[in-house]
Formats: C-alpha cells, structure tokens, sequence
C-alpha cells in the first residue's frame, strides 16, 4: 500500500514532466529513420495541414449560423501550423493544438448552432488526431499514453462545459484518437528496432574486420617468428664455431664471439617467449609447427596444384630469379596463394596470369584474372586475402594496388621492396 501511496503521490509529478521533456531527435538523412523526416513526406504534410485548415474554418463557419468570427480565421489556422510544427517540435504542438481545440470549443459553443460529433468536428479531430501520431513517433510510449489520456480528458471537459445540447459521440471520437496514438507507438518501436539492427550490423562488420586483421597479424607473426629465428640460430652458431677457424684467437675475440653468441641466444629466447604462443594456438594443432615457410621456389608447386582444381594458370618472369630476404620471398609467396584462392572463389572458369619481376631495388608480383564464365558463390564469411595482402606489403614497406580490369576480370598488383642494393640481372622472360 505505501508504495501505492507513493506512486499515485508522485503520478502528477511524472505526468508532468513525460509531457514538457524534449522528444527524440530527428532521424539525420541518410540515416535510418521513420521516412516522414524525408522531404518530400514534410511537403505532402504541409499540404494535408493547409488542406485541413481550410476545411476547419468552412467547419466551423457552418456551425456558426451566420458570418465568420475573426477568430475562428485566427484559430484555423493556429491549429494548420501546430500540425506542421508537430514535425519539429512534438510535445509543443501537441500542447499547442489540444489548447487551440479547448479555446475553439469554448469561446464558439455559445454563439453556434447544434454541432455534430461535438465536441471538436470531423476536421478537428483529424487535426488533433494528427498532433498525437506526430507526437506518439518520438516519444516513449508512456509519454504518449499520457498525452492521449490528457487529451481524452480535455475532449470531455469540453463536453460537460457545453451550454447548448450537441451530438455527444465522444465514445466514437476516442478510439480515432487512441487509433492514432498506437499506429505512431508501433511505427517508432519499428524505427528503433531497425536502427538497432543497423547499428548492431555495423558494430558485428567492424568486429569481424578487427578479428580477421587480428588473426592475420597473429600468422604474419608466426612466419616471422620462423624466418628470425632461423637468422639468429645462425649467428649463435657462427659466433661459437668462429674461434675454432681463427689459429690462437685472442681473449678479446673469444670474448666478443661469445657476446654475439649469448646475445643471440637470448634474443631467440625472448622471440620465442612473445611469439612462441603465437604459432602454438593453431600451427601446432595442425602439425605445421616446425614446417620451413615457403618461398617462390616452390612457386611452380603452388601453381600446379591450382592447376589441378581446372583453373587455367600461366606464368611469366622478368629479369633473373636470385635469391631474396626470406621476408619478402614469403610475403610475395602468400600474396601469390592468397590471390589465386580468391580466383577460385570468385572467379570461376576464369583464366589466371602470375607474372614476378625482379628488379634491383625489389620485387613486383602481378596476378590478374579474366572475366568469370559464370556466378561466382556468394562467400558465407569474411575472408582474409585483401587484408592479408595489405598488411604483409605495408610491412615491407612496399605498395599494393588491387582492382577490377576493363575486361571484367581482377588485378593485384604488390611492389615489394628489397633493401640490399647489389648488381641488376640481365633481363629475361621465362614464361610458362
């Protein structure tokens, strides 16, 4: 019971401010929104609002029995413009346009004939009617039943007010009204549950763009946990073997050969630490925990294995195949499998051309593919090729350009830059 009392106490106190609070903000364009924030639905309200107001003052000039009253003009058209500024400002236009139909009632009854659906007409209650669906779009659905009991309870004070005897339908009347507020209650919850929707789609988009950027970091770490500590297994090894070579090294050599070698050996340690974890959550469940990462040597493997699921590749080479930083042989070698897996996906029946050029200053691996022979499947999941591919040549420091061809077909194109500047092979072409 007391907490009855205590809600009944602070009922007015609620009502009141559910009804002078601010409305929901309009839907920006472009974004998703109930479409009557659309142009062209503002224009066709501002339409129906003056249509209706002019059918407000014929209204109540027929009821008045004589000449027009300057203020019914007046009233008329207050209440036009509180519909078209229920677009902008609901709650205000609302209270606007229910103290507009109160004043109308109660300064035209004495002087007016006996009125049908008393007390506010056929066109006035379209108008108000209008002012609570306006109202019902952007507010809570408890703001909008207080709105609609209040004005319930105004359409009856005007009743018991009445001096003259007039058609009493206000049972006929409400349900227009409670119609009206529940048709823009149940269109702003469909608004809301679609922008959710949306929101929600984008939040998933991004999270599964950050997830698959993550894992492909993750494997480009592995491999590079592979290809450095090789590199420093090799020094740890030179630096112990070094002093053997030398006929009676002196203590300064055998000291600095044997600070190379810890230093090597703990900066393997430490690798091993950090990215060790790495390469066990999912390298070593599928026994590939100690396979040696590939390079463009086994280019042709790859290739012919491609060729063996029917699609047509051919390669070429510029310039003479030398021997290249393990980093870049393996980004190039992944760029390479990544775009002929997405070639099989997307494009199907299609012919593939690999070209690599060497150059003096890099390597450029060029993949491009013919228009598809058919409907390519529609992928069920993100894939991670494009970024995969942008992530291994951004840490190279190189470029890579992808895209559609003129003919229809698919481009990819990665610049890979190599830091060692020797001599420029002799240009050539091997192709295939």
């Amino acid at each position: 019971m007391e907490r009855l009392r205590t809600a009944l106490r602070r009922a007015p106190r609620v009502l009141f401010e559910d009804l002078t609070a601010a409305a929901d903000p309009m839907p920006p364009m472009g974004q998703p929104g109930w479409p009557v924030w659309r142009p062209v639905y503002g224009m066709l309200l501002v339409i129906c609002a003056t249509l209706l107001t002019v059918l407000r003052v014929n209204e109540l000039s027929r009821t008045a029995g004589g000449p027009v009253p300057s203020y019914v003009v007046v009233l008329g058209f207050c209440q036009g413009v509180a519909l078209v500024a229920g677009m902008f400002r609901p709650v205000s236009a609302w209270w606007a346009s229910t103290v507009l139909m109160v004043a109308t009632v109660l300064l035209g009854e004495p002087g007016t004939a006996q009125r049908p659906l008393f007390p506010w007409g056929v066109i006035g209650l379209a108008l108000q009617s209008g002012a609570l669906f306006l109202l019902a779009l952007r507010v809570r659905p408890r703001r909008a039943a207080g709105a609609l009991a209040i004005t319930v309870l105004a359409m009856q004070a005007c009743t018991f007010l009445a001096t003259l005897p007039h058609h009493y339908l206000v049972d006929r009347t409400a349900p227009v009204l409670i119609a009206a507020a529940l048709l823009g209650a149940v269109l702003r919850g469909l608004r809301m549950a679609r922008t959710q929707l949306v929101e929600q789609e984008e939040l998933t988009a991004g999270e599964r763009a950050r997830r698959t950027l993550l894992e492909e970091r993750n494997r480009i770490a592995r491999e590079l946990h592979d290809v450095v500590a090789h590199h420093m297994s090799v020094i740890s090894i030179q630096a112990q073997v070094a002093p053997h070579l030398v006929e009676n090294p002196s203590d300064e050599l055998r000291e600095n050969l044997a600070g190379i070698r810890r230093s090597a050996v703990e900066a393997l340690t430490e690798l091993r630490h950090v990215l060790g974890v790495l390469r066990s959550e999912d390298a070593l469940s599928h026994g590939a925990g100690h396979r040696p990462q590939p390079t463009l040597d086994r280019l042709d493997e790859l290739v012919d294995t491609v060729r063996a699921t029917g699609l047509a590749v051919s390669t070429a080479t510029v310039g003479a195949r030398r021997p290249l930083p393990p980093g870049v042989e393996l980004s190039a070698f992944r760029i390479v499998q990544e775009a002929l897996s997405n070639a099989m996906r997307h494009a199907p029946g299609a012919e593939v051309r690999v070209e690599t050029g060497y150059a003096a200053d890099g390597l450029t691996v060029r993949i491009t593919n013919t228009a598809p022979h058919g409907p390519a499947p529609v992928p069920s999941t993100l894939g991670h090729g494009l970024l995969g591919m942008r992530e291994r040549t951004a840490m190279l420091g190189g470029e890579l350009a992808t895209g559609p061809t003129p003919d229809g077909g698919y481009e990819v194109t990665a610049v890979l830059p190599v830091h060692d500047h020797g001599p420029a092979a002799d240009p050539v072409e091997d192709a295939t």
